[in-house]
């Protein structure tokens, strides 16, 4: 039954993780298609908020195909949806996109993965959703050793500022406290549909904002809607079933795979993108190991939980 419960969450956050992995290189690919600046940020983000418009308009079409009936929101859907959608599309990623333009790819990675920390923190101290074990703690760090250990570059600049790697602390945040709410909400309101019209609200904020001060999508293509469609589904698949496994599992127990996104898109940024210098073979299998070994240990921190909690009912 253990096993059963394990591969019915380790399959469904890996293929999340790995579509999230690959929108690293699409984005580039998109930026580099549409010929949006690395410098950019206003275009980057008008860019996103279509992206997440269109990823809104997605889940709910799939997810109203899937559940036989029109995940139209009444205004208590609508209100927790804004709620959501402040912190998971708005706070998160507009300052992941202007953060992103102010600092390297190496420091935004490993700075991104301290989510997963803001999100097992927060879930225990601040919405009091589940307790923070000290083996759940050692798992975290050891997969985030692994997000460390696959961005490694010799040369790298240190430093710290507000507009650049503030920023992307910011975002990490903002994730942490959207994985919360998804998991407070989702015990009333269907996950799939507040993922949806959070991103259709999400999206319309960033793109009035990227309009607002300049930002263009550029030269539109055939090839770049094509890679603005498939950005679009990764968030629309991705989201709508992570917000499932919130709903039925311990934030911590699933957070703790986000570690393999950074993994997932050096990986298919090699393939991809051709960018063979990133990648060292031995580096990326240590990393992989110590990734494992974190989710192995927070799931087991889990199972440890419910146990001692069972036997204190006398079940």
């Amino acid at each position: 039954m253990k096993r059963d419960k394990l591969l019915k969450m380790l399959l469904p956050a890996l293929l999340c993780c790995l579509l999230w992995g690959s929108a690293f290189p699409f984005i580039k690919l998109g930026y580099r298609e549409l010929g949006i600046a690395q410098d950019d940020s206003f275009s980057q983000l008008l860019f996103a908020g279509v992206r997440f418009m269109l990823a809104g308009v997605l889940a709910v079409i799939i997810g109203s195909f899937v559940q036989r009936r029109a995940l139209l929101p009444d205004g208590s859907d609508l209100k927790k949806a804004a709620e959501l959608s402040l912190f998971q599309t708005v706070s998160q990623y507009t300052f992941f996109y202007l953060g992103l333009a102010r600092t390297t790819g190496m420091k935004s990675s490993i700075i991104t993965g301290s989510n997963v920390f803001f999100s097992v923190m927060l879930s225990a101290f601040l919405f009091r959703q589940e307790r923070l074990t000290a083996r759940k703690l050692i798992g975290c760090l050891i997969g985030f050793a692994g997000v460390v250990l696959i961005n490694l570059k010799s040369g790298e600049s240190a430093g710290f500022s507000l507009t650049g790697e503030g920023f992307i602390l910011f975002s990490a945040m903002s994730y942490g406290v959207s994985s919360c709410l998804t998991k407070r909400f989702s015990k009333e309101h269907d996950p799939v549909l507040l993922s949806g019209w959070q991103f259709i609200m999400g999206g319309a904020v960033m793109t009035i904002a990227g309009l607002c001060f300049g930002g263009s999508l550029g030269t539109v293509t055939l090839k770049g809607l094509m890679i603005l469609l498939w950005l679009a589904f990764v968030s629309a698949a991705a989201f709508s079933v992570w917000s499932l496994l919130l709903k039925h599992n311990p934030v911590s127990e699933v957070s703790v795979y986000g570690f393999t996104n950074p993994i997932f898109g050096l990986l298919l940024s090699y393939l991809l993108l051709g960018e063979r210098g990133s990648v060292s073979t031995a580096r990326t299998l240590a990393a992989l190991v110590l990734v494992a070994a974190g989710i192995i240990t927070v799931n087991a921190a889990g199972k440890q939980d419910k146990s001692k909690g069972s036997e204190q009912n006398g079940i």
